[in-house]
């Protein structure tokens, strides 16, 4: 039977060249590529990036970086400033990076050993036993811009109603009392 735009009948006819290698990621590109985004993120920030945040791998590691968020205007946290650490896996954008406060921060949703209870820093979780699904926020396409809004976000807007601080969370209701705790343990973080 004759070929036909490389149909014989209903199947398509037999080729003679192999199927395509398929890909493998190794680490090392995963690095590269990883490498190219905090290239092209530090030089957004250095070109005038949001005010407020910043970010900028260490010196001798490019998945460790230092992150720094000023308080939003018309909060309790107005006129502070909390140094981040963050620490990326290889397998960065597929997770989350883990991030944690360096300053003391006086927080629903932050430990006293700075970490951090944001719902898009946590990866999904299924559930088949009871066939439900808890879908968390973390996406690949969050950049470490997107991550540091966030977190400044929720310092003025935090989920009291599941807190890692519950002093802190008691307290967020009377705004006066809680911004002079946070005066009070705030400690500016050093140059």
């Amino acid at each position: 039977m004759a070929s036909v735009n490389g149909y014989e009948g209903n199947t398509p006819a037999a080729s003679k060249q192999s199927a395509p290698p398929t890909k493998t990621v190794d680490s090392q590109s995963v690095l590269k590529s990883f490498c190219f985004v905090a290239v092209t993120w530090v030089c957004f920030l250095q070109m005038g990036g949001d005010p407020g945040i910043s970010a900028f791998p260490e010196e001798d590691n490019i998945l460790c970086w230092k992150g720094t968020i000023k308080g939003s205007k018309e909060t309790v946290f107005e006129g502070t400033e909390y140094r981040l650490s963050l620490s990326f896996s290889n397998d960065y954008p597929f997770k989350p990076p883990k991030i944690k406060f360096q300053t003391c921060c006086f927080h629903p949703n932050v430990d006293l050993y700075g970490n951090i209870c944001l719902d898009i820093l946590q990866m999904r979780t299924t559930f088949h036993l009871c066939l439900f699904f808890c879908q968390d926020k973390w996406s690949s396409a969050y950049d470490v811009r997107t991550i540091l809004l966030s977190i400044q976000s929720f310092l003025g807007e935090p989920n009291i109603s599941s807190p890692l601080n519950t002093q802190a969370a008691q307290l967020w209701s009377n705004q006066e009392e809680y911004r002079k705790m946070v005066q009070k343990l705030y400690k500016p973080p050093s140059a």
